[in-house]
């Protein structure tokens, strides 16, 4: 039987949101890192492999083995699962090529997208000034990619699909979250992801250098720290106070990026995140009023 809930503690939240985003900096440059060498598939599985030995070890703490994968949901718990996994595969291809603070621009305008997903596909009302806000964020995003003005890159491509998938997953995150716990949204998350990526990992394995088999080792780490600590930020206090710390993530970009690699948004570039950002934090804004942000168990 559950015991009461748990008071919200604002302070342990945002702490803990902040900790988890240079966590997932970390894990970013380590990614940008080892994809110049390694194929994407082959860094995602080991990935994949500590973070379902992590949702497994969690899911076991509250339940007997059998009834961890117990949902209503089978089916649409694997194509959440499938949806965030084309994200971490589009945001590996493109960091490959595109400084990390052009990246996480354009992965800014995921709740753009799924302010205008939660409007199609699940009904909600989605005012005036949300929707003028969404518009003025994806002049953000033509702003950083300059269609007809730059040789439009192939990774640019890319990282507006992840960001849309991040946008599908939330939205698929907050169907499920209607009747399915956050312990087993995360490992069918983690199970999928580690069952497809083992089947096809194999096959782009190149052997890595000890020192480069550590940096994998320690990107996974670093994965499953974030996430944990996400968690945790989501057991301390609701997503709706949580998630504008989320673009955090975009500032560490910038100095990670300039200091590992050396590389500094332009400033359309800069422009194009601001526009973004700002648009994205009133669209946060304006749910919180009209409704409070559920928590997503998800990575």
């Amino acid at each position: 039987m559950a015991g009461p809930p748990k008071a919200d503690n604002a302070g342990r939240g945002i702490a803990l949101i902040v900790v988890a985003t240079m966590v997932f900096a970390v894990q970013d440059v380590l990614t940008k890192y080892l994809v110049q060498s390694y194929p994407a598939q082959q860094i995602l599985w080991v990935r994949y492999l500590f973070f379902a030995t992590f949702a497994l070890a969690l899911s076991l703490r509250s339940r007997p083995l059998r009834d961890v994968f117990v949902t209503r949901r089978p089916l649409f718990q694997i194509a959440r699962s499938l949806v965030i996994m084309v994200a971490l595969v589009c945001f590996a291809l493109a960091v490959r090529v595109l400084p990390l603070a052009d990246t996480h621009s354009l992965v800014s305008a995921a709740p753009l997208f799924a302010t205008g997903l939660s409007a199609v596909w699940l009904g909600e009302k989605v005012g005036m000034r949300r929707w003028l806000a969404v518009c003025t964020g994806f002049i953000g995003v033509l702003l950083i990619l300059r269609p007809g003005l730059t040789v439009l890159q192939p990774a640019s491509l890319f990282m507006v699909g992840a960001a849309f998938s991040y946008a599908l997953y939330s939205v698929m995150t907050r169907i499920a979250s209607r009747d399915e716990d956050g312990e087993t949204q995360l490992i069918y998350v983690a199970a999928t992801g580690a069952v497809l990526l083992t089947a096809v990992g194999p096959f782009f394995w190149v052997a890595p250098t000890g020192e480069d088999f550590m940096f994998m080792v320690a990107l996974a780490f670093a994965g499953t720290v974030g996430h944990y600590l996400l968690i945790k930020s989501l057991e301390a206090a609701p997503a709706s106070l949580t998630q504008p710390f989320n673009y955090l993530m975009l500032v560490w970009a910038m100095v990670t990026g300039y200091v590992v690699f050396g590389d500094f948004p332009d400033m359309w570039t800069l422009i194009g995140a601001t526009v973004i950002v700002a648009s994205g934090l009133y669209v946060i804004s304006r749910e919180r009023v009209n409704r409070p942000i559920q928590s997503t168990g998800g990575p």
